[in-house]
């Protein structure tokens, strides 16, 4: 599922991040971001237009309809407390 797609409140994991539809140096940025493959985060906010927010690595993000098309995520099946437990050094 895309990003824009995700339940606000919810734990993803970054599964992809689309190079074909941002480019190289976009990637690259997400990446200097916190954003790559692997990577767990909060899905904070959502828009109907797209746009979302996110937390990643202790750093919250707004990401336009472009960038959260681009970004494909995975939910995280385990409890949410345990996430938090753990997510304190992975997301903050």
């Amino acid at each position: 599922m895309r990003l824009y797609e995700g339940k606000a409140g919810g734990f993803y994991a970054v599964e992809e991040i689309s190079r074909e539809k941002l480019g190289e140096e976009w990637t690259k940025r997400m990446k200097a971001l916190g954003l790559m493959k692997g990577a767990v985060l909060l899905l904070l906010n959502k828009k109907k237009s797209g746009a979302a927010a996110v937390k990643v690595r202790g750093t919250r993000l707004a990401l336009g309809r472009k960038l959260a098309e681009s970004i494909e995520i995975c939910p995280l099946e385990e409890k949410k407390s345990e996430l938090k437990e753990r997510g304190r050094r992975t997301v903050g």
